[in-house]
């Protein structure tokens, strides 16, 4: 189990500073299938996960919904028939922090149990 999918997480302060490039490798260890993605000029972390079908890949979005609820942390969310690409970042501080590690490895809890 990720370590870090076990640390909480609440709403990223404004006042946080983004993950160097050295910190975003170090972490990136616990999520091997995510990649930094830089997106309108914003680092983001993105992995699409292969699902069943839609309804598969509804429920998976569906509970995702739910710990980004929990964290009070939101990503994007595109939902295809048979994926679901998730993308992460914390958007008060227009890049990349802890939280988004985080919710990283717990989406990737959730996939596990589909």
């Amino acid at each position: 189990m990720h370590l870090l999918a076990q640390q909480n997480i609440s709403a990223t302060p404004k006042t946080a500073i983004q993950l160097t490039s050295v910190e975003q490798a170090e972490l990136s260890v616990q999520v091997p299938d995510w990649e930094v993605i830089v997106s309108e000029g914003i680092e983001t972390l993105r992995r699409v996960y292969k699902l069943k079908n839609f309804l598969t890949a509804m429920e998976f979005a569906n509970q995702i919904s739910t710990i980004a609820e929990q964290g009070d942390h939101h990503p994007a969310l595109l939902i295809e028939w048979g994926r679901v690409t998730v993308t992460w970042w914390s958007h008060s501080i227009g890049g990349l922090h802890l939280n988004d590690f985080v919710m990283a490895a717990k989406t990737d809890e959730i996939y596990i149990t589909l």
